[in-house]
């Protein structure tokens, strides 16, 4: 099968494609012909050995899959050859195959394309994990998200307004804004051009927000957490800004507020149950369409390190996608 090898840690030019041996399952795994795999920040990260989880070399990057069932192991129940599903890897999701947990591969509707099954399980499950498991986000309390055009941001600009939050977007363009703002953002900070901190003083009346969602890291963690409102959360979901920020421990004090690390992927192999009622929940918000995962651009698999590029180069708004067969 046809596969993005990662061979040694780099820059997304460093990937190769070439043909590999498909890969063999086990009782408890379904064996997948990947029709498209989302692209995902981390990624970005772990071909350059920069995130928390570093595969053995050499490997196939990707997590988010949706596809067609090849195989099915002995132990598994729930899913059946030729059953169109999607579903999170660790990693294998650049190619034509993989090998998938059963337990972490769902059914999808019929109606859903693959390229939206894919773009999906990561963004939504990471947000909806981080707003409901993390801190229970409840209905008038003020979230802000920073990074608010990307793929885990959007779906939770988009999560936190239908959870019914007064929702705060802040990006770095007009153009971001503008797609927030469609996704239900009640204001927007464009913290290119504007005073993040004085701005939501403003937009709160002075308070605070009560929830700050921040994919981003970097220069802006800290005068976010500054902006919290007393007894507020701050979840750490990533650091897309590239640099890990030193937090002065005294904030929280001062703020009575708690920092909360979000690790969906480490959530959905540990907890598979509770991973298991929030999809479901997203599955129905998703049929109901109160929630629309925004598509930016598909890419062929040949193409794979094109999409990585323009995720580093901070040019996606939602999701990018791999076509890969």
């Amino acid at each position: 099968m046809k596969a993005i090898i990662c061979k040694k840690y780099g820059p997304p030019s460093d990937l190769v494609f070439e043909d590999i041996e498909s890969p063999k399952l086990k009782k408890d795994e379904v064996l997948i012909q990947i029709k498209s795999c989302g692209v995902n920040f981390p990624d970005t990260l772990i071909i350059q050995g920069l995130y928390q989880f570093k595969p053995e070399l050499p490997f196939v990057p990707g997590s988010d899959v949706a596809g067609i069932v090849k195989e099915v192991g002995s132990e598994v129940k729930h899913l059946e050859v030729n059953d169109e599903v999607f579903g999170f890897v660790m990693k294998g999701g650049y190619a034509e195959e993989v090998v998938m947990p059963a337990n972490l591969c769902f059914k999808k509707p019929q109606k859903m394309s693959f390229e939206i099954a894919s773009s999906f399980m990561i963004a939504y499950g990471t947000s909806y994990h981080a707003l409901k498991d993390r801190v229970n986000l409840n209905e008038g309390d003020t979230l802000l998200v920073l990074g608010a055009s990307g793929g885990v941001g959007l779906a939770a600009v988009e999560l936190g307004k239908l959870m019914g939050a007064k929702v705060i977007a802040a990006a770095s363009s007009e153009d971001k804004l503008k797609l927030c703002k469609e996704y239900g953002a009640d204001e927007v900070i464009n913290y290119a051009t504007e005073d993040l901190k004085s701005k939501v003083k403003e937009l709160t009346d002075g308070k605070g927000v009560d929830v700050v969602y921040d994919p981003v890291g970097g220069d802006y963690s800290e005068i976010a957490l500054r902006s919290m409102a007393w007894e507020g959360h701050y979840l750490v979901v990533g650091f897309a800004a590239g640099s890990i920020p030193k937090i002065p421990l005294n904030l929280p004090l001062l703020k009575g507020c708690s920092v909360v690390g979000v690790f969906w992927g480490s959530f959905a192999m540990k907890n598979p149950k509770m991973n298991m009622d929030n999809t479901m929940q997203l599955m129905k918000w998703l049929e109901e369409r109160k929630l629309k995962p925004h598509i930016h651009k598909v890419y062929e698999l040949k193409d794979a390190s094109k999409a990585l590029e323009e995720m580093i180069n901070r040019k996606v708004k939602g999701k990018v996608v791999i076509q890969c067969s």
